[in-house]
């Protein structure tokens, strides 16, 4: 065989096993594409068989007491099969829905739009319309057989039985594509929980989706179930919840900051359980149900107080005096100072051209007094002592790392772990955020101001209800949480884990005293009674853009607390002014479960006592 012919019997095998190769790649794809692929197989089986999405039904959920919150109640969605709405009058569709024909147009080009509609197939059922009630669905139901693709598919929307806890209940909306790529358990069309609970306990509450299946004729036309119904799968509810909250508690509450931006959180220091969270200003949860709820969360994120903020866990303030209970806590635990050991008060904190002031009282004072008192001198001096002790802390920034461990063991610095969406972490600062701020040039007189709750430091006001249940257990707390239990499900054990702090209990025990001293014959005897013992501690916090903001930390009764609480009302001035009287009212409504006539002559003066004009909603924004 010559060369020339030689090469042409290899070419003949290679262009052979190219072709081979070609047609078994050919059979693999088709394969796959018949046997294997998903897309194929629902695209193919949407010829013969419609298979209906049957809803489970949410959970509801009730406050502490067993009080219903949220529950279900029926809506439709109207669903349409592109393919097969041919011939469709749309003019009589128009008019049975009662939407014009130029909102029909729109929704049609939306649902084929495949950037806006991903999912989208003409063969499968996409959503038109959602959340009609079911007066709106009765009298398109009666005409539905002249509207061939057109379906209508049963769900259900949440109901608020209470104008209350908007922030802690949050909403339910339509998925956006984010939540559809995160999670393939939903579709375009499908509701998720928004905010607060409902979406940090979305799992739980959705359930599970069942189905139905429904055989179709050459022409596309329902003909009955596929075999009776032998392939259906029924859905399965989604778990009931159990709030820790109490709503006639968490009612008074924002009755109470009618007017005002703040909040008030009260927690169970026993388990951590929220008793209240309020956010003010607020808004009606059911203004976040039904088709509105889109121009009304649009109305509300317009309001320039901002009623979408929750502020409980989101807004970051200067704790002010509040938190010399932990820098009492730190001087005692680290021997900078004894029970017993005084400072003076010459109407302030002087020294080296520094004035911290303070107003008129008794001097020199030991601790119990200085909390009572609430003296800045006595603890600016502490501040002093622990970054200046060169025997203890070799440098200024071994001081300030101490300190800040010590912060960060009572809860502060970081996010606690409340199961609600959105928490902030505020801020504790640290040497090396100094180190930055000062190029490595800073002593104890240079951050004095950390030692009476201002400066860099910031809380949250779950954060400082925290502080009051830790010092009310004597030196621990329990993550803050505000779900008390999920139907057939153990509680997480982060939600029952104490965490110790790094101050002895004996040294609480000191701090009580204070807080007790405070109520007695302090700054918050607004808040005594003769019904138990409060202890408690105000703040007044300095406000650079206007007026200082009022605050109040406390728990009661002393002896086996059944609430500790944080009240925090933005540009309310001095701390007796709202945050005493507000946190006392709470208190009484929690601990004796109603208000005496003269508390309640006292809640409504304050109900209406404003600080800023609030905005009140109609009814046409709650449909």
């Amino acid at each position: 065989m010559s060369n020339q012919e030689y090469q042409l019997e290899k070419r003949k095998y290679i262009l052979g096993g190219i072709a081979v190769c070609i047609v078994l790649t050919f059979i693999v794809r088709l394969f796959f594409l018949q046997l294997m692929s998903e897309d194929f197989k629902q695209n193919a089986d949407s010829n013969a068989f419609l298979k209906r999405v049957q809803y489970p039904a949410r959970g509801a959920i009730t406050d502490r007491n067993g009080d219903l919150l949220v529950y279900n109640q029926p809506a439709y969605d109207i669903m349409v099969v592109m393919t097969e709405q041919k011939g469709v009058d749309t003019l009589d569709l128009c008019r049975c829905l009662g939407i014009t024909p130029q909102q029909y147009e729109k929704r049609m080009e939306e649902i084929k739009n495949r950037r806006r509609n991903p999912g989208y197939s003409p063969y499968t059922q996409q959503l038109f319309m959602n959340q009609l009630s079911v007066s709106e669905i009765s009298s398109f139901q009666e005409k539905m057989f002249l509207f061939p693709g057109f379906y209508i598919q049963k769900r259900s929307i949440r109901q608020y039985q209470y104008p209350y806890a908007a922030h802690v209940l949050g909403d339910v909306g339509e998925a956006d594509p984010d939540d559809i790529e995160a999670d393939r358990y939903y579709q375009r069309g499908d509701y998720i929980g928004k905010q607060g609970v409902e979406r940090s306990y979305e799992e739980a509450l959705r359930g599970i989706k069942g189905s139905e299946i429904l055989l179709r004729d050459a022409r596309g036309r329902i003909k009955g179930r596929y075999q009776n119904g032998k392939f259906d799968q029924a859905p399965i509810p989604g778990r009931n919840l159990t709030l820790s909250i109490d709503i006639k508690l968490q009612a008074l509450g924002e009755r109470l900051m009618t007017g005002k931006r703040g909040s008030i959180v009260a927690i169970e220091p026993s388990t951590g359980e929220i008793l209240c969270m309020v956010s003010s200003p607020t808004y009606d949860p059911r203004m976040t149900v039904g088709r509105q709820r889109g121009k009304n969360h649009l109305l509300l994120s317009r309001d320039p107080n901002k009623p979408l903020l929750n502020r409980s866990i989101m807004g970051q303030y200067p704790p002010g005096s509040t938190f010399k209970t932990s820098q009492a806590l730190t001087f005692l635990q680290e021997g900078i100072i004894t029970p017993s050991t005084p400072y003076p008060c010459t109407h302030g904190f002087h020294f080296r051209g520094l004035t911290v002031g303070c107003h008129a009282h008794g001097a020199p004072i030991p601790v119990v007094p200085a909390i009572g008192t609430s003296c800045n001198s006595f603890f600016c001096w502490g501040l002093y002592y622990m970054f200046g002790n060169r025997k203890k802390y070799p440098t200024v920034q071994d001081a300030m790392t101490r300190w800040k461990d010590y912060m960060v063991s009572m809860g502060f610095g970081y996010k606690l772990g409340v199961d609600l969406p959105g928490e902030k972490r505020g801020l504790i600062p640290n040497a090396p955020f100094y180190d930055k701020a000062y190029r490595g040039s800073w002593n104890g007189l240079t951050v004095i101001s950390i030692s009476i709750g201002q400066g860099e430091v910031n809380l949250t006001p779950l954060q400082i209800a925290n502080l009051g249940a830790t010092i009310a257990n004597r030196g621990y707390y329990i993550t803050p949480h505000i779900v008390k239990e999920i139907q057939g499900e153990e509680i997480d054990t982060a939600f029952t884990r104490k965490h110790w702090t790094m101050a002895d209990p004996k040294h609480y025990e000191t701090v009580v005293q204070g807080m007790r001293k405070a109520v007695v014959d302090g700054t918050c005897r607004g808040a005594n009674t003769t019904m138990y013992e409060v202890c408690g501690k105000t703040g007044t916090a300095q406000n650079p853009h206007g007026k200082d903001h009022s605050a109040f930390m406390g728990f009661a009764p002393m002896e086996n607390p059944q609430i500790a609480i944080c009240v925090y009302v933005e540009n309310g001035e001095w701390g007796a002014t709202y945050g005493v009287p507000l946190g006392a009212l709470m208190m009484e409504q929690y601990i004796n479960g109603k208000l005496s006539p003269a508390s309640m002559e006292k809640a409504a003066l304050f109900e209406n006592r404003h600080i800023y004009t609030p905005t009140f909603y109609t009814a046409n924004e709650i449909k």
